[in-house]
């Protein structure tokens, strides 16, 4: 019984190493082409498109931007299960468990096939992983086979020499190669989504430099300008979308008086403006993270549909980005008289490539997924009854303007802090209005005023604080914010879907 474990454990490492041969020299293959083209990456996606609105929310809200990583892991932990067991089978029937790894990898396939913007070419990586799979799964059975052969029938002429020490040596370099192709792959990628030599456009009329926030005072509450690399990310990209300026082009059409189309340089060379705003994402939480500050460089995208001329039938703009992938914008926000944008630059520096580069929509007051499409290369004005994004396919609310938030940085939740003068501190926002105050409660007691930090308009966040004399003991916090119209931050709790969540953020602490 031992012996015919270890023999059953060797002959499920080969199918996992078969497996892992190929789709790790068929990813280093698609780093060098698409990326998305990753049989790996584009099952992946598939499981995203076919997971519940429910699960995807979970999902953002618990895991946050180490969602996809959990996500792919988990694929990989599926698809390690499935070699395995292929390697088992193909230890009596090799044919069989050889037509398994490539009916695995046409699965595979068939997720690259189901792109948006499938090409022909996309399938080079799964082909590699056909040719690829099969073949290490055979040599390595037949070399397994060989080596728990008899003693006596490995010398006999045909029956091979294979000693175990050549078994090992040949998965421990097989391995190797599989680590190497897949770390290869990825140092492609982050090569190829590196980006040199572009410098942002001029801008018209520049703005003054933002002033210093409160975090320079107090410790822990949010930068007043959320740094590049990290401000949150949430889509369904598994791999970043790696796109040429040059060839990059961004059009608007349908219900327009004429069809346009724009290079990059088209809109570099327009007259560009500076923006502050504040982006949120629809999944949310009361006093989540999923929200960040920028000063973002690009064309009104006001001035660009009155250049194509907007028909009268239209209420949305169905934003297309590279890889095929929607999203709705109502027109009337690209109208309105809003800062609404095709932004280029982020923070000072060319947009980067995982928010959007070469271009994206910012659209102040609405959620990201409706406001916010990353990569865009098509506008299309239509209506809301004629066509339909990804987002609303899945029933999130087709007009989501962004509620009334704050959120307490300092201290943390269920944190424990000493005894004494201390402040307690965060951000809100109230966009398309403006904050026009904070306040805070401890202990269920009366609201009291905090103090505000600078302001960068109304579509940008303010930091706040309130001075706290902490008395030993446990306290609940909680904070809330007003609008320069008189609106209180709505009480009623709410969950993100399908328009964005609401309620007080309450905390509790300890004092020692």
């Amino acid at each position: 019984m031992r012996r015919l474990d270890r023999h059953t454990l060797a002959h499920a490492a080969a199918g996992v190493l078969a497996g892992a041969v190929g789709m790790s020299v068929a990813h280093l293959t698609a780093a060098l082409l698409t990326p998305a083209s990753s049989p790996a990456l584009a099952v992946s996606t598939a499981v995203i498109d076919a997971t519940p609105t429910p699960v995807k929310e979970w999902a953002v809200r618990e895991l946050g931007s180490a969602d996809k990583p959990i996500l792919i892991g988990s694929v990989l932990l599926v698809t390690i299960a499935f070699t395995a067991a292929i390697g088992v089978v193909a230890r009596r029937r090799l044919r069989l468990g050889m037509a398994l790894t490539a009916g695995l990898v046409l699965l595979a396939g068939a997720a690259v096939v189901r792109r948006p913007l499938f090409d022909i070419a996309d399938l080079v990586p799964t082909l590699v992983a056909l040719v690829l799979g099969p073949a290490v799964l055979m040599l390595l059975t037949r070399a397994l086979t060989v080596e728990h052969a008899p003693s006596h029938r490995r010398d006999v002429p045909g029956e091979g020499t294979a000693s175990r020490r050549s078994v090992l040596i040949g998965f421990g370099a097989l391995a190797l190669l599989s680590a190497a192709a897949a770390t290869g792959g990825e140092l492609v990628v982050r090569s190829r989504t590196a980006l040199a030599n572009i410098r942002l456009p001029r801008v018209r009329d520049p703005l003054p430099a933002l002033p210093a926030g409160l975090e320079e005072t107090y410790d822990g509450i949010s930068r007043f300008t959320t740094r590049n690399r990290d401000f949150y990310r949430v889509d369904t990209k598994l791999a970043v979308p790696i796109v040429d300026q040059d060839s990059w082009s961004l059009t608007i059409d349908g219900d327009v008086d004429r069809e346009l189309t724009f290079s990059y340089d088209d809109l570099r060379e327009r007259e560009n403006v500076e923006h502050d705003i504040t982006l949120t994402c629809v999944s949310n939480e009361v006093g989540g993270k999923l929200v960040g500050a920028a000063r973002w460089t690009g064309v009104p995208l006001r001035d660009l549909l009155e250049e194509a001329g907007v028909g009268k039938n239209a209420d949305q703009i169905l934003s297309t980005d590279v890889e095929g992938f929607t999203i709705s914008t109502p027109l009337e926000a690209a109208l309105d008289g809003r800062n609404a944008m095709v932004a280029l630059g982020m923070n000072g520096e060319v947009l980067p490539r995982i928010h959007g580069f070469p271009a994206r929509l910012v659209v102040p007051g609405l959620y990201g997924y409706v406001g916010a499409t990353k990569w865009v290369t098509r506008l299309t004005l239509t209506r809301y009854d004629e066509a339909t994004a990804y987002w609303t396919d899945r029933d999130w609310a087709i007009d989501a303007p962004i509620k009334l938030s704050s959120r307490i940085d300092t201290p943390r939740p269920l944190s424990n802090i000493p005894a004494g003068r201390t402040v307690i501190g965060g951000v809100a926002w109230a966009q398309q209005h403006g904050v026009a105050e904070v306040d805070v409660r401890i202990d269920g007691g009366r609201w009291q005023r905090a103090e505000l930090g600078p302001d960068a308009g109304i579509d940008y966040w303010r930091q706040w604080f309130l001075p706290w004399d902490a008395q030993p003991g446990s306290h609940q916090l909680a904070v809330r914010v007003t609008d320069r119209d008189g609106t209180v931050q709505s009480d009623v709790r709410a969950a993100p879907f399908p328009d964005g969540s609401s309620g007080i953020q309450e905390i509790v602490v300890t004092v020692a």
